[in-house]
C-alpha cells in the first residue's frame, strides 16, 4: 500500500516504528504536501468569489500547480523508501576478501548517490512550492493569511529536512567531485528559499499583526 493511501495514525506509528524506512526523507516529502496543500487551501477560498474576480485565472492555474507538487510530493515518500532498501541491504555485503570489498565499496557508492536523488527532488518541489505560496500571498483571500505562513514554514521545513538526508550521503560518497557538485546545488537552494520562505513568513507575521 502506498503511504499516500495510509491513515495519518497509520503514517505516523510506522514513523516511530524501529524501522529505516520511512524516515526523515518521507517525512520531509509529508510535509511538503501538507505545506503545499495549505496554498491550495487559500486558493479555494479565493476562487469563485466576486471580489477576486480579476485573479481568477491566476488562482486556477496556481491551483493546478499546486495538485501537481501535492502528488509529487506524495509519491517520493514511496520512492524514497525504495531508494533506501539497496542502500540497507549493500551495508550487509560480505567483505571477507579484497573483491568481495571492492564489490561492497562499488554498490555502496552507487546505493548512495542514488539515495541523494529523492530528498534532492524533495528540496527542488519544496522550491517550488514557496514560490507558489508567495503568490498565494499577493493575490489569495487575505482572511487566509495565516494559513500561507502555516504553509510555507512546513515547505521550509521540507527544504531543509530533505538537505539533511542529502548531505549524510553525500559525506559517505568515495566521489568527493560528485559530492561538492551536489552540495553546491542544494546549498544554493537552501541559500535562495531559505531566505525566501523567511521573508514570506515575516510578511505574513507583519500582517496579522
Amino acid at each position: 500500500m502506498r503511504f499516500a493511501e495510509k491513515t495519518c495514525d497509520q503514517v505516523i506509528t510506522e514513523l516511530a516504528a524501529k524501522a529505516p524506512v520511512p524516515g526523515g526523507g518521507g517525512a520531509s516529502a509529508l510535509i511538503g504536501a501538507v505545506g503545499t496543500a495549505l496554498g491550495n487551501m487559500v486558493g479555494s477560498f479565493t476562487k469563485g468569489k466576486k471580489k477576486f474576480a480579476d485573479v481568477e485565472e491566476a488562482i486556477i492555474s496556481l491551483q493546478e500547480k499546486c495538485d501537481d507538487l501535492q502528488n509529487k510530493f506524495l509519491k517520493l515518500m514511496d520512492d524514497d523508501a525504495e531508494n533506501f532498501t539497496p542502500l540497507s541491504k549493500a551495508y550487509g555485503m560480505k567483505e571477507d576478501t579484497q573483491e568481495q570489498r571492492e564489490e561492497k565499496a562499488r554498490v555502496m557508492e552507487e546505493a548512495t548517490v542514488n539515495a541523494c536523488r529523492v530528498p534532492e527532488e524533495i528540496m527542488e518541489l519544496s522550491c517550488e512550492a514557496i514560490d507558489a505560496l508567495e503568490e498565494f500571498l499577493k493575490i489569495g483571500n487575505p482572511l487566509l493569511v495565516s494559513d500561507v505562513g502555516v504553509g510555507v514554514l512546513c515547505c521550509k521545513a521540507a527544504l531543509f529536512g530533505a538537505s539533511l538526508n542529502v548531505s549524510i550521503n553525500t559525506k559517505s560518497m568515495e566521489n568527493k567531485e560528485k559530492a561538492s557538485s551536489i552540495n553546491e546545488r542544494t546549498g544554493e537552494m537552501l541559500a535562495a528559499y531559505g531566505k525566501k520562505a523567511d521573508a514570506i513568513y515575516h510578511e505574513v507575521a507583519r500582517q496579522i499583526q
